[in-house]
């Protein structure tokens, strides 16, 4: 029997407890009385109310959902359109480029990229006038922009490792190239699909750098206005806001992670139905022939 080592032990809660322990705290003084985050005054969910109240903060957050949410569903179609390219298409004119091209986002400075899509958002108003000013639209193409180089690397990984004799199978069958990807390739592909829409939705959800550039005053995300707000001194509001986004952030992942697994033992249970179908008729033909 292997012996766990002491000191392995010990570095992964110390990695646990440096990661959580500050969560934990914020979410406990969320629930502090005093307007002082550091100096516990007793239990209290009045700063709850408070922020219910906070016009500013719910305006925001409603702009940030309603970005995040448009972001995530086009990086996630654009960004699997790009993952089947690259994984089916593995030799063709401009590839590298092409590659390059996706996954630059991930490695630039985002004061970089905020900055390029801030200058190429002034030069379209001045050729064309669009966009007139800055404000949702500007945010959203400039988030799936980037986001949807994190969901072409997740989808383009499942698509990596899937059997391509299933579709082949298909279209043996009679089934032309869309029905397959629409109910061969996508169901299978759909945990991959999933996990980077929650990916482009969190990413959108939290940037300030490059939403800074490309916001008007008339569309502040909930970042720029917790920014703005922590700058002037924390007050246990912002502990309240960021224990609801916790909670709704773990909801969200449990529910996924949920569904990933009920797909998964679907999918288990289908190909053990099949084989077993499969062994079955191997054995009445045997039977039939003796």
């Amino acid at each position: 029997m292997n012996r766990r080592s002491p000191f392995l032990v010990t570095t992964l809660a110390f990695g646990f407890a440096f990661l959580y322990i500050p969560i934990l705290l914020l979410v406990i003084y969320s629930f502090n009385e005093s307007r002082l985050v550091t100096v516990w005054s007793g239990f209290s969910t009045h700063w709850y109310g408070e922020l219910f109240r906070d016009q500013q903060i719910i305006a925001a957050a409603k702009v940030s959902l309603l970005v995040a949410s448009l972001t995530a569903t086009f990086a996630t179609v654009l960004g699997t359109m790009a993952a089947i390219v690259l994984t089916r298409f593995r030799r063709f004119r401009g590839q590298t480029l092409f590659s390059g091209m996706i996954t630059a986002p991930m490695v630039m400075p985002e004061i970089i990229t905020g900055l390029s899509i801030l200058l190429m958002f002034v030069a379209l108003e001045d050729l064309v006038g669009w966009p007139d000013g800055r404000g949702i639209t500007t945010i959203t193409i400039a988030h799936i922009t980037f986001c949807m180089s994190y969901v072409t690397i997740v989808v383009r990984a499942r698509l990596s490792q899937m059997d391509e004799s299933v579709e082949e199978a298909a279209m043996d069958l009679g089934a032309r190239p869309f029905k397959t990807f629409l109910f061969i390739t996508l169901p299978i592909i759909s945990p991959a699909l999933l996990a980077g829409w929650l990916l482009a939705f969190t990413i959108s959800l939290d940037d300030l750098v490059i939403t800074s550039f490309v916001a008007g005053p008339s569309s502040s995300t909930l970042p720029m206005v917790v920014f703005s707000s922590v700058r002037l001194g924390v007050t246990p509001k912002i502990n309240a806001l960021a224990t609801i986004l916790i909670s709704l952030a773990t909801l969200c992942v449990l529910v996924a992670g949920w569904l990933m697994v009920r797909r998964e033992k679907q999918r288990k249970a289908a190909m053990a139905r099949a084989i077993a179908e499969q062994e079955q008729n191997i054995a009445m033909q045997g039977l039939t022939r003796s």
